[in-house]
């Protein structure tokens, strides 16, 4: 049964404190929400930028006399390529470029075939062409290669060459067409480019960099959240989870998001600190061995919350090299995610790895006792805890090599 706790209001509190009470909740709200907007208000200034330009094909009649109605295709352009970050929007719009391309010049050349053939031959054509290359597109849409960086290309592909097939059209006015509209949707795509890289432009690649440094100061925390947490008495224990072992869960989901980063960071040109050409596969492999990590951490918490609690007694010997183990955990996972950060190497891995050896060692001497008592559930689930630690200490040394890798891939200063 949960108690419920009224909390009375101190008669004694003056208007005046509870108004700077009611200002300072007010003011720490405002900042949040202006910290967490402040990039979606300046993308949507942007986009209305962006809309207003190419609008403009429609508004100013010399203009208009050029491109006519397929100005609506820049406006097209503009609302279905612009995204958040400036590599989405340089990848969406080649992929639309590339498509457009490719299923504009087959298709020309397919109604150019069928016309010539005439009469019922032109059906055939017609036919047999969209069936093989939309079937062709559609197949290898699904490579994961293909998938993975040009998925949005081949759609447009198969849209741009059914529409100038199965348009009917003569020759002549096909080629026309598709010339006025290739440009049209050109302009749409300068349009976008110009507004996504040159006006406060929010780079994937930084996205992602700064989100994967971040994520270590989260686990860091989280380690030694969770062993504060398991040596307090039982009585002192909270029964809910606490938002670090929240934090540590919301890695897990961070897969998809990551790579979705590192391919738009791929598309993004040279600028501040990343070259051409970046090692941002080394950037996933991180992020996996601190899902794996994350995941241990995870179990950890579970023991933590298991019926089967080791005695006093037991908790007490364990709890001083335990103690120990998690605070250089957690110094060592803020070492390498300030590496990461500020782009230099890291302690020497000379220095790093033997703390790692000592602590593996420390572990098994702790460990080693409890393996002959099976039987005893506070030695097992001693035991078990101690196992875990083991395996934290094995995946922060795994991260300390790629981290290593990814400062002499990358490049990164030493400090």
């Amino acid at each position: 049964m949960s108690a419920v706790i009224v909390t009375i209001p101190d008669e004694r509190t003056t208007p005046k404190q509870n108004k700077k009470s009611q200002f300072a909740v007010l003011s720490s709200v405002s900042s949040l929400v202006a910290r967490h907007d402040a990039r979606r208000i300046i993308h949507s200034v942007k986009v209305g930028i962006a809309l207003v330009l190419v609008s403009l094909l429609y508004l100013l009649d010399p203009v208009y006399k050029q491109v006519g109605e397929n100005a609506m295709w820049a406006i097209m352009t503009v609302v279905v390529i612009f995204e958040f970050t400036a590599g989405a929007t340089i990848s969406k719009g080649l992929n639309r470029g590339i498509g457009t391309i490719l299923g504009g010049g087959l298709g020309c050349l397919a109604a150019i075939l069928a016309d010539v053939v005439g009469g019922i031959g032109n059906v055939v054509v017609v036919g047999t062409s969209v069936f093989v290359f939309g079937a062709a597109a559609a197949y290898f849409r699904y490579v994961p290669t293909i998938k993975r960086r040009y998925e949005y290309a081949a759609l447009i592909f198969i849209l741009t060459f059914n529409l100038v097939v199965v348009s009917g059209l003569r020759a002549e006015k096909i080629m026309n067409l598709a010339r006025e509209r290739l440009s049209t949707i050109g302009m749409g795509f300068t349009i976008c480019i110009f507004t996504s890289l040159l006006l406060f432009p929010i780079w994937a690649s930084d996205e992602l960099h700064n989100s994967l440094a971040s994520k270590f100061e989260k686990l860091a925390s989280c380690v030694e959240g969770c062993l504060e947490e398991y040596f307090k008495p039982v009585d002192e224990k909270e029964s809910q989870c606490s938002a670090q072992f929240t934090s540590c869960k919301s890695l897990l989901y961070s897969k998809a998001n990551e790579e979705s980063l590192a391919n738009f960071a791929r598309w993004e040109p040279w600028h501040g600190r990343f070259g051409l050409f970046y090692p941002w596969d080394k950037y996933l492999e991180i992020g996996n061995v601190l899902r794996e990590l994350a995941i241990s951490i995870i179990a950890l918490e579970g023991c933590l919350q298991s019926s089967l609690q080791p005695s006093s007694a037991l908790r007490q010997s364990i709890q001083e090299p335990c103690e120990a183990v998690g605070s250089l955990l957690g110094w060592i996972l803020r070492e390498l995610g300030e590496s990461i950060m500020k782009m230099e190497r890291c302690k020497p891995k000379a220095l790093i790895a033997p703390k790692l050896q000592s602590m593996k060692l420390e572990l098994s001497r702790v460990s080693s006792p409890y393996k002959l008592e099976a039987d005893d559930h506070g030695g097992l689930a001693a035991a078990s805890s101690v196992f875990l630690m083991m395996e934290m200490v094995k995946k922060v040394e795994l991260l300390a090599t790629k981290v290593e890798e990814l400062g002499e891939v990358a490049g990164f200063q030493t400090k």
